[in-house]
């Protein structure tokens, strides 16, 4: 079995280490610019990983790359992921990605008759949001007869935030703000509809010591469910977790246009705002030797046998003080893995282009994840009478 990560950062190292620990996998990681390896995954098995220096830009060599495994799995920036899909078909190469970008996922909807001609599975949106926090919520629609609200919560959150944002950089931090900025796909009145992100404020309640967040809106973490359950759900959400007071300080920096793209003139000198933003944020936020968290709720409410009913699917998940490596590596990173490993050994059996809640058997899914240590806790509750 051989497997190309692309993208050596955080999400494609814990990828690359749980392939090889989870498997018998032989990894190759590619990246522009090769860096050193964390130490997890340098002492994780000797003789099976193998680096390469890979500007997915040139579409001949990534072309050659992918040709020459047996799938792709991609934890570059969502911009990359059309291009990487299109060249693992015609290289007749599985493929998954992080996903997290609506738009590109419906690009790459339109490679499925040929990945299908070719034998071709490809699986998008692989994360933690899209992606685990989707394939729970199928897990939880497919124990209910009808449904009535489906509602999906997931937070990457310090273990002791430090003001003023409570928050600490745990990927990407031009992809949290696209999330912040991006109007938001829901399902309002069984229908598709968009709101704006930060927008419909609320409170969610975990156990100690994580306590009382609170939840927005934050587009992407739907992936394509507002579309696959339209006229079939009333209401389906997803929102984005935050110790209190998040909200508070980045609306008005977005509202202030502190978080935009278009260049604006300063002294003379033509400057990106969100250019600026990122670069005084990475100082402030990025914290390597902090101790991160995910959190994470499903809650869908319908019936069954005609009793309204609630189930919820929750998980909180940690640092691994071991081995080093985040939360939000785990939960993302490992899930891109376990979907890789899942289209080789033929327990994902679809080709062509799905997202990961159609084409993951959640079961199995869920006992991947308690292998790793990533523990889901499924709690159900009578909330009205039999009709």
């Amino acid at each position: 079995m051989r497997v190309l990560v692309l993208g050596a950062g955080l999400q494609g190292a814990a990828c690359a280490y749980d392939l090889l620990t989870t498997s018998d996998a032989r990894v190759t990681l590619a990246d522009a610019r090769p860096v050193s390896l964390p130490p997890f995954l340098a002492d994780a098995v000797p003789g099976r990983l193998a680096q390469i220096e890979l500007d997915v830009r040139d579409e001949f060599a990534a072309a050659a790359a992918i040709r020459a495994h047996d799938v792709a799995l991609s934890a570059l920036p969502y911009y990359f992921n059309y291009e990487m899909a299109r060249l693992s078909v015609e290289g007749g190469t599985h493929f998954a990605d992080l996903g997290g970008n609506t738009e590109i996922v419906e690009r790459q909807k339109s490679l499925s008759g040929k990945a299908h001609v070719a034998n071709v599975g490809i699986v998008v949106d692989c994360g933690l949001a899209p992606g685990m926090v989707n394939i729970l919520a199928m897990d939880l629609i497919n124990q209910l007869d009808t449904i009535d609200s489906v509602k999906l919560y997931v937070g990457g959150l310090p273990q002791n935030p430090v003001p003023p944002l409570n928050y600490q950089i745990v990927y990407s931090l031009e992809g949290a703000l696209d999330y912040y900025t991006t109007r938001a796909w829901i399902l309002r009145d069984s229908a598709p509809k968009r709101v704006d992100a930060l927008s419909e404020l609320e409170h969610i309640n975990f156990p100690d010591p994580v306590g009382r967040l609170e939840a927005f809106h934050t587009a992407g973490g739907l992936s394509m469910m507002p579309w696959e359950f339209a006229g079939k759900v009333k209401e389906m959400e997803y929102k984005t977790l935050r110790y209190p007071g998040h909200v508070a300080y980045m609306e008005p920096m977005r509202e202030l246009g502190l978080l935009d793209l278009a260049p604006v003139d300063v002294k003379g000198v033509s400057i990106v705002p969100r250019d600026v933003f990122v670069a005084l944020a990475n100082v402030k936020l990025r914290a390597p030797a902090a101790r991160d968290l995910v959190a994470l709720l499903v809650t869908v409410t319908g019936k069954r046998d005609g009793v309204t009913t609630r189930v919820t699917h929750q998980l909180i998940d940690r640092y691994d003080e071991q081995l080093g490596i985040s939360a939000m590596m785990r939960t993302t990173g490992y899930s891109l893995s376990l979907t890789g490993q899942m289209l080789l050994d033929g327990r994902i059996d679809k080709r062509g282009v799905y997202p990961a809640f159609q084409a993951t058997p959640s079961a199995v899914y869920i006992d991947e994840l308690r292998r790793r240590g990533i523990m889901v806790e499924m709690r159900e509750e009578l909330v009205g009478l039999r009709d």
